[in-house]
């Protein structure tokens, strides 16, 4: 209802509604921002490959309009949405379907205030340094990913990337294919929803997926 009503947790929430009886469900929130589902999906692989769950529900969420500042330029892309899905761990050999591998990141030295809670209690960002950031590490996080899945780049059919902003992505996707010494990226690669849907963070990738 309000942006400081944290309590009960929003997965236990969850767990209430749908009225899952199992005790041995485990409900937690991730509080991670944009990468927040994708982290969950990561989570659950992990949990999967230490023979701790069999099956998960990853939820992305985000309700920015109750958080924003309606004056500042910076939020105008921003949106509300929400995406869920259901894993489950199968035996799977010959490198069937499955999550083949992930790389991620955090540099948080002089990067750990590019987005931050402004004493208007609105978050705020450095919006140049953002995208400077982005430019410089994603794609080599991407590259990574690939290489450690055993995947040729030119295997590749589609790129779910986080909808940030339109001109920010097709920067990201231009550079990943740089380092693999491609002048440009391939046509359609890259699906986007951002134009009607907006930056909805952690819901972006889900919302995308399912599309």
């Amino acid at each position: 209802s309000i942006q400081t009503d944290v309590l009960p947790a929003l997965a236990s929430r969850v767990k209430h509604a749908l009225q899952i009886k199992n005790p041995y469900c485990i409900p937690y929130d991730i509080l991670f921002g944009c990468p927040g589902w994708v982290q969950g999906i990561i989570q659950a692989d992990a949990f999967f490959k230490a023979g701790i769950a069999k099956k998960c529900l990853v939820i992305g969420t985000e309700t920015l309009s109750r958080v924003l500042d309606m004056y500042d330029r910076d939020s105008m892309i921003f949106s509300d949405g929400a995406g869920a899905c259901i894993l489950e761990f199968k035996e799977v050999h010959d490198n069937g379907p499955g999550i083949l591998g992930s790389s991620v990141q955090t540099h948080a030295l002089d990067e750990a205030y590019y987005i931050y809670m402004d004493k208007s209690y609105f978050p705020k960002m450095k919006g140049r340094k953002v995208f400077e950031y982005a430019m410089k590490k994603v794609p080599l996080a991407m590259k990574a990913c690939l290489e450690k899945s055993g995947v040729e780049i030119a295997d590749v059919k589609k790129i779910f990337i986080h909808q940030a902003n339109a001109k920010m992505d097709d920067a990201i996707i231009r550079e990943l294919y740089k380092l693999y010494g491609y002048t440009k990226a391939p046509e359609f690669i890259m699906p986007m929803n951002i134009h009607w849907l907006g930056n909805s963070s952690v819901a972006t990738i889900p919302t995308l997926f399912d599309q």
